[in-house]
């Protein structure tokens, strides 16, 4: 199974299905891939009923995201965003007015400092983007945005450093430190991108004003796992200093969550006679045991 290294998950209540649909009309090469319903395990564990949308696995602009209907635990913030990088005036145009529609603007299209032309807008289901006029020299122009607020906000360079080191294919493409004025430790990152394993995110400074949104659980980032071997090193490495918490899910050092899954996962839930089995192991289990999965299915 070829799956990308990386995949940021929205946990939404019961919008997954309306919310791909909408972000499908808005970018190219835009893809329904799987969609897996709850079983009789679903009311639950989640409340939700027997054959209603579990996840929905989608593309946009060839990218993989996937969709989770999980409850009214977790909503949005500005923690982490979707940086587009748009490439041109009538595209971020369009998306600017699209994602505001039934939402709201933080940052209204404009020139900024950084930028000819920028916005930061919520769409309808609380999730936020970063438009950029500019292009970028990679084929993945949507970028997931960490933002580092409150205490948190002096730890970009560490934080890219962390992660750079423990994934492959990874390095620091970009630094941009706070202007000398703003009188912090010599090196205190207001931005950075990098890639792991050859995927692109960026981290942002919220400075040191005060804002009312940490990370949380809202969005995370999958990474998917041949063998155990992987599962074990990654999930050492992410939920070091952080916090194991259920289902593959961890919250690393910073907060952010992860969620470290095995890629024959997929193929023991769509076996009909296998999956309840294999639900009711993962709803056991925090760090997920191939053995045991396989196990529970025969």
């Amino acid at each position: 199974m070829n799956l990308p290294a990386i995949t940021p998950c929205f946990w939404f209540d019961n919008e997954a299905e309306e919310a791909v649909k909408f972000y499908s009309s808005l970018f190219d090469k835009s893809l329904v891939k799987r969609i897996t319903r709850y079983g009789k395990e679903g009311f639950e564990f989640h409340h939700k009923p027997e054959g209603s949308v579990m996840t929905v696995e989608f593309e946009l602009n060839g990218q993989n995201f996937l969709a989770l209907n999980g409850g009214t635990d977790f909503k949005f913030n500005e923690s982490v965003s979707l940086f587009v990088y748009c490439g041109s005036e009538e595209r971020i145009n369009f998306l600017y007015k699209k994602l505001s529609e039934g939402g709201s603007v933080n940052m209204p299209l404009n020139k900024y400092d950084w930028s000819p032309k920028y916005a930061w807008v919520k769409d309808k289901f609380g999730v936020s983007w970063q438009l950029d006029i500019e292009d970028i020299n990679s084929p993945q122009k949507i970028v997931p945005a960490i933002l580092f607020a409150n205490e948190k906000f002096n730890l970009v360079k560490e934080a890219a450093n962390h992660f750079t080191s423990i994934f492959p294919n990874s390095k620091i493409i970009m630094e941009y430190p706070f202007d000398k004025s703003m009188n912090l430790p010599e090196g205190t990152l207001l931005f950075a991108q990098f890639k792991l394993n050859n995927y692109l995110f960026n981290a942002m400074s919220g400075g040191t004003m005060k804002h009312n949104f940490d990370f949380n659980d809202a969005i995370s980032f999958i990474v998917y796992c041949d063998t155990q071997e992987e599962i074990d090193y990654y999930w050492q490495k992410l939920a070091d200093g952080g916090q194991e918490i259920q289902c593959g899910w961890l919250k690393d050092k910073f907060g952010i969550s992860w969620q470290v899954i095995p890629t024959i996962l997929n193929e023991l839930l769509d076996e009909p006679n296998k999956r309840s089995k294999v639900m009711n192991e993962i709803f056991t289990m925090k760090k997920f045991d191939i053995a045991t999965l396989i196990k529970a299915s025969e």
